[in-house]
């Protein structure tokens, strides 16, 4: 009897770490890879909506103080014509997986872009050539694809929410 019990509660363990490691295969990773001409094919795709570029890496510490917030922004702005396109600027060799398994631990229901690019101005440069790496920096874009305001460092919701209203 007790074998029965300890066979029963060892094959049901089984199943559910089973059903468990399916259930996040299925599930959208929060990490998609994205080259500079990927990356600007994206944003020609938002055209008509507002854009806010977030350049952020794992390294950063204001980057990470600013996720919640930008977080914040996206789900109070959903109705409107607004689209939110983080973009992690972390080294594309380190690997999608580590990058993967630090947003689930840190910012879950956050989702990136990846650079893939090897150098940082590739994809950057889609946006401002001029970038001075300085991170974390957003860039509010206009309907039309033009940058109308450029945000660097570490802002509250408040002052997002006021940069992209401004151009809503």
């Amino acid at each position: 009897m007790q074998i029965n019990k300890l066979l029963i509660s060892g094959l049901l363990a089984l199943a559910l770490s089973a059903s468990s490691a399916a259930l996040r295969a299925e599930q959208a990773s929060p990490v998609t890879p994205i080259s500079a001409a990927e990356f600007d094919a994206l944003l020609q795709a938002h055209r008509g909506k507002v854009v806010m570029v977030n350049y952020w890496a794992t390294w950063c510490a204001p980057c990470l103080r600013e996720i919640p917030d930008l977080m914040a922004v996206a789900e109070d702005l959903a109705d409107e014509p607004f689209v939110f396109v983080p973009l992690s600027m972390d080294d594309p060799y380190s690997g999608q997986a580590q990058i993967e398994s630090f947003i689930d631990r840190w910012f879950p229901g956050f989702e990136s872009y990846l650079r893939t690019d090897p150098e940082m101005d590739m994809i950057a440069s889609v946006v401002d050539a001029s970038w001075n790496e300085i991170m974390p920096t957003t860039y509010i874009i206009d309907r039309d694809g033009t940058i109308a305001r450029t945000i660097q460092g570490k802002v509250s919701k408040e002052e997002f929410l006021a940069a992209v209203r401004d151009v809503l």
